[in-house]
């Protein structure tokens, strides 16, 4: 579970590194333009780290399977290499797939308004300034949907499914709270990931939904990123101690301050 939190907290670093600097450059200066290969750069990066997130979720999904309906054949299961390989194969698969789709947009002509409707360079707006016949690009998008969003979402919910199952059938009332401890942080992540993304993707594109889908865009671009090593963070004992250490010297500080004096 560390090795897999590792990389995403590395994934959140490379979400704010791509979508952030060019947004608070934006409001800074007001410039807001960008080049075309700019923007499908943008396009590329964010496509690559959204589909290695959704992967990297349901990785961990069967790791806590893994740990709460395996436990004793953890260690053998979910060993280094497995673990090195998981990661690799949803990193190469997230470039090619991504390299080829913006490939395919990339000798697209774009005609008529060159304002596009979103914060960032994301897919469905940039599409719909594209006035050439997309057929295969909607060919190539519907697959991308099916390898990177559908399956790993089956395969995340499967696991919780199974997880949840196991954690019924224990007796004892202390051994399902315990059981459950180990993967409320990232059930949570999940919710947090998944729910922006129906509101997002889900939702019918109308003048009226369109301000609506911006700011759950902004959940799972920049809110997700941000809370989540808050998230898994304050499960962790040391941080508990940290967090009350931290709260007793503010109080002692307070208390030590001068009471103002009131003149009669």
């Amino acid at each position: 579970m560390y090795f897999f939190l590792a990389n995403l907290s590395w994934l959140d670093a490379c979400y704010s590194s791509i979508i952030l600097p060019k947004l608070l450059v934006s409001l800074l200066t007001g410039d807001r333009t960008i080049t075309l290969h700019g923007c499908l750069a943008q396009c590329h990066l964010f496509g690559i780290c959204a589909a290695v997130e959704i992967y990297l979720l349901a990785a961990m999904s069967y790791d806590r399977f893994v740990a709460i309906c395996r436990p004793l054949l953890y260690n053998s299961i979910m060993n280094t290499k497995f673990c090195f390989q998981l990661i690799a194969g949803t990193w190469i698969n997230s470039l090619i797939f991504n390299g080829i789709l913006v490939g395919v947009m990339d000798p697209f002509p774009f005609c008529g308004s060159n304002v596009i409707d979103h914060y960032f360079c994301d897919f469905l707006p940039l599409e719909k300034l594209s006035c050439s016949n997309r057929n295969l690009l909607e060919l190539i998008v519907f697959f991308m949907t099916i390898i990177f969003t559908i399956v790993p979402f089956l395969l995340t919910l499967i696991s919780y499914i199974c997880i949840i199952g196991n954690i019924i059938k224990i007796k004892s009332t202390i051994g399902r709270q315990k059981s459950f401890s180990t993967c409320s942080s990232h059930l949570i992540v999940i919710c947090l990931y998944y729910g922006s993304l129906i509101f997002v993707y889900m939702l019918p594109d109308s003048p009226t939904l369109r301000p609506l889908n911006k700011i759950f865009s902004i959940f799972y671009t920049v809110m997700t990123p941000l809370v989540n090593p808050l998230i898994y963070s304050l499960r962790n004992k040391e941080v508990h101690k940290g967090l009350r250490q931290l709260y007793s010297k503010v109080i002692i500080w307070i208390q030590s301050q001068p009471k103002p004096s009131v003149g009669a």
